[in-house]
């Protein structure tokens, strides 16, 4: 047993090397009396700039006889360590006769058939998109020459959505089998820093690596992938599920379906309805990537310190309620990476961001969004906000110049409503076209971003600066609809159906989605334990 000692801090220049003599100082005796120790949390505490710095929690291993005299003492930074469980192994007694089957390979997916694998029912793992290398291949395409491929792209194929992402791998959830998805990821890969920092990230290129490594556990352990494969019916009898059509001709019987689709795949959405499957349109948010040179947010955010090696790039979160009490935001935030091409269907432009794991290149890009519900969509039903979506990101795409560029404003002409000015250099590919982003969206989102701007400038000096740019637009937030579910996580309409992830409308981003999976495939086990 170890005991958790809190609060210890190390300055910029400061190695952690340190820490052993530190914990000692704080527990009042010599570094050798302590036999082990080990960083459970790391954060930056950067809002004194001239004393920015880094905290600790540890957990300190002691002998029998000390651990019980410092823990009977009045230190106010101490307490046992609780150590986190491992989740525990449900095996199946007696399952269907035919496998599971799991659709998409996102987090959800993943997790969900990770699960199942290691419970004794090995699934068979569907996705629409193709392989991680080819569908690689096939995005570089579309950002270098605009050649979409509209099954194999930043939205579909192997690893989801967020395989072309920052990879954050943080969440508000309190939950214990979140440490069960950060060990999972270090299992097949990740470092061990995941597990102790605040905000850990991944970075596409490390989340493209542990997903084949997964993918290869998982087929070793009896799954079975199929890739561009995508659902597109369902066998329903008496309210059932029974069996699920893929490629629009292949029947596989099915009593189990885990449903983990990503938020973008709108021509399944629009057959489950015809299906029956109960579905509501949801809130999401809309508007606009911002992009500034991270240097620039760097000297906002650390001041003197900014460019000191052991700084990581520096990050932000803003807010702001406008006088339309609309929330007003940052979103996906990501320092030292690159805005994206992240369209699914021809004809529209959608914007998105990710980085590499060193998070090194010269910009930083956020979201700046404005929540929308379905009050503000047009037409009624389920897929409204899907045909919401659409309307502005066509709108973009024509903004654009018709050829996959993007739409992009300086923030300050955007501000004031002037016409668009000069556009310095961005990571956008395949480019962007100087163009009045109010355009390509809803006026009350203008009005809000407008009102916010100045609010976020006086909270970060300089963010409203003529080096930002704006690019046009951002609309695949979270999912525009939920797909309606049962506290045993079933279909409220279909039984056997397991809507989960990001694209049920439950959950939002990596970790989320995939303790939502794995909360799916649990709630199966349990039925046949």
């Amino acid at each position: 047993m170890s005991i958790l000692l809190k609060n210890i801090t190390l300055g910029l220049d400061e190695e952690e090397a340190l820490l052993k003599e530190k914990a000692a100082a704080a527990l009042r005796m010599a570094p050798g009396e302590i036999s082990g120790l080990k960083i459970i949390r790391k954060s930056l505490d950067a809002r004194k700039k001239n004393r920015i710095h880094f905290l600790y929690s540890l957990a300190v291993s002691l002998p029998p006889e000390l651990e019980k005299q410092v823990l009977g003492s009045a230190l106010p930074e101490i307490s046992p360590l609780e150590e986190s469980l491992p989740l525990p192994a449900i095996r199946i007694e007696k399952g269907p006769k035919e496998r599971p089957v799991v659709v998409g390979t996102g987090p959800a997916g993943l997790f969900a058939a990770l699960r199942l694998v290691e419970s004794g029912a090995p699934p068979l793992i569907v996705e629409r998109g193709k392989e991680i290398p080819e569908r690689v291949k096939d995005v570089d395409r579309f950002w270098n020459e605009g050649d979409l491929d509209s099954g194999s792209n930043v939205q579909f194929g192997e690893g989801g959505a967020g395989t072309f992402s920052d990879g954050k791998l943080y969440t508000r959830l309190q939950e214990p089998r979140i440490a069960f998805i950060l060990k999972t990821f270090c299992r097949f890969g990740a470092p061990e820093e995941i597990l102790y920092l605040q905000r850990p990230h991944l970075g596409t290129d490390r989340l493209r690596r542990i997903i084949l490594a997964l993918r290869k556990y998982l087929q070793e352990k009896g799954a079975e992938y199929r890739f561009r494969t995508q659902l597109t019916g369902l066998e329903i009898h008496q309210g059932a599920i029974q069996g699920a059509i893929l490629n629009d001709q292949i029947r596989v019987p099915a009593s189990v379906l885990i449903l983990a689709i990503g938020n973008g795949a709108r021509d399944t959405f629009q057959m489950l309805s015809g299906f029956g499957v109960a579905l509501e349109a949801k809130p999401f948010a809309l508007g606009l990537r911002v992009e500034h040179p991270q240097k620039l947010i760097d000297r906002i955010q650390y001041g003197p310190s900014a460019g000191h090696p052991r700084l990581p790039p520096a990050d932000y979160h803003l807010t702001f309620r406008s006088s339309q009490n609309r929330g007003v935001y940052s979103f996906c935030m990501c320092p030292g990476g690159l805005v994206i091409g992240a369209g699914s269907e021809s004809g529209q432009v959608v914007t998105n961001g990710m980085s590499l794991f060193r998070r090194n290149a010269p910009w930083t890009n956020s979201a700046l969004i404005v929540s929308v519900g379905p009050k503000d969509f047009p037409s009624q039903g389920p897929l409204a906000g899907i045909e919401f979506q659409r309307k502005w990101e066509e709108k973009a795409f024509l903004l654009g110049g018709r050829n996959f560029k993007a739409p992009a404003q300086n923030l300050l002409d955007f501000l004031n409503g002037r016409d668009p000015g000069p556009i310095r250099e961005t990571s956008f590919q395949p480019g962007v076209s100087p163009a009045r982003l109010q355009e390509c969206l809803p006026s009350f989102v203008v009005e809000g971003l407008r009102e916010a701007l100045p609010v976020f400038n006086r909270k970060m000096p300089g963010f409203c600066s003529p080096e930002a740019v704006l690019i046009g637009v951002e609309t695949r937030t979270s999912s525009p609809l939920r797909i309606l579910r049962a506290e045993d996580f079933q279909s409220r309409t279909v039984r056997g159906l397991y809507p989960c992830g990001e694209g049920s409308g439950y959950a939002g981003g990596i970790v989320s989605s995939a303790l939502d999976g794995i909360k799916a495939a649990e709630a199966i086990i349990k039925t046949w334990a």
